[in-house]
């Protein structure tokens, strides 16, 4: 150090205040806390995903009914969807769109938006609140409402899980 010159005084960690690693690393914790949700949102998953994966679906006794099935004997838009995941895990792809095919469909439309919400913190700018347009968000419900009551008619037998 030069001489008449003092030294910094230490800051957190004893280290001094002007050291240069710090915007660095307060930069680097700030973008991985933004990534907390995301990323537990995709450990959930993954954990869901795996226990499905490793208990079958197909074996009774394992995962209760579905309860609009008990009451009405008439299938949901969801049933069959953990089945499909089933199939799903060990690359049975045919099986799992014979089983639920809307489940199939929708698996690349949930990881378009967590991969647009985990981008959108990575990159700390606004995530958006609104999903779609209305029109689309009315054509997907129609869908799901049309979904459910084709499997249910005679001649929607082959959307049937």
């Amino acid at each position: 150090m030069a001489p008449g010159r003092r030294a910094a005084p230490p800051g957190p960690g004893g280290r001094p205040s002007g050291h240069q690693g710090e915007p660095r690393d307060r930069a680097a914790v700030a973008g991985a806390l933004r990534l907390l949700r995301p990323g537990a949102v995709l450990a959930a998953a993954v954990a869901a995903v795996s226990y499905v994966a490793a208990v079958d679906p197909n074996e009774d006794g394992h995962y209760p009914t579905c309860p609009f099935l008990s009451v009405t004997g008439l299938q949901c838009p969801g049933c069959g969807s953990m089945r499909t995941v089933h199939a799903l895990a060990h690359g049975r792809i045919d099986d799992a769109v014979g089983l639920n095919v809307l489940a199939v469909a929708a698996i690349p439309l949930m990881a378009f938006f967590w991969l647009r919400w985990a981008r959108a913190r990575a990159l700390d700018r606004p995530v958006r609140t609104k999903a779609s347009h209305p029109a689309l968000i009315w054509a997907l419900f129609g869908t799901i409402m049309l979904f459910w009551l084709v499997r249910n008619l005679p001649f929607g037998s082959f959307l049937a899980a």
